[in-house]
Order: structure tokens, then sequence, then C-alpha cells
């Protein structure tokens, strides 16, 4: 299993952020979908006011090259893409286009 961690932020708006979470409670069946055949076997989002934090476990054979292939490929996933693009924001650091941000770990117990 391997396991990867990312930050990204939402727009700043109490309303954006109220249908962004309601957004997550509906997942489209074909994004879940999406995520399982790539080889996520779990994922989790947390969020701090408008800080987001995603957790991914993977099978070892998962690479994130290989599923952003996969969702390059997939129109439903590419309008889900869009649709959550009206809410997210990138990092202040971020690169042109670069959404959610691989973490780096620092500390293990």
């Amino acid at each position: 299993m391997k396991r990867y961690c990312f930050a990204l932020d939402l727009n700043d708006d109490p309303d954006l952020i109220a249908e962004y979470i309601d957004w997550h409670t509906k997942v489209w069946p074909e994004i879940k979908r999406s995520i399982a055949a790539s080889g996520i076997t779990n994922m989790e989002i947390y969020r701090v006011s408008n800080r987001m934090f995603m957790m991914m476990d993977t099978t070892d054979a998962f690479s994130l090259e290989h599923k952003a292939q996969l969702d390059a490929a997939n129109p439903r996933v590419q309008e889900w893409e869009k649709l959550m693009w009206k809410y997210q924001k990138p990092l202040p650091f971020a690169k042109p286009g670069e959404k959610w941000m691989l973490m780096e770990k620092i500390f293990q117990l």
C-alpha cells in the first residue's frame, strides 16, 4: 500500500464552500468508479476553513502519472473537475494550472 497526501484551497466564500461540501455528499457514481479503478483503495478529504487536505491509500501498482492519463481520457471525470474548479483555487505557491498539490511527509510515529 502507498499513501499520498495533497492540499488545495477553496474559494473563501461560505456559500461556495457549502455547495462544495454538498457535492461531496453526492459524488457521481462514475467518479467513484474511476477512483477505485485507478488503484485508489481509500480516499478521505478534510477541511479547515478554506484549506483542504486529501489522503489517498493506493495499491502498490498505483501511479499518479497513470491516474492522470486515465482522468484525461475520461469525459465524465473532466466534467467533474471542471465543475469542482468553480469552488477550488490553487495554493498561493502553485504553478499555473496546478490543483491538488502533493505534500511531503515530515513525521511519522
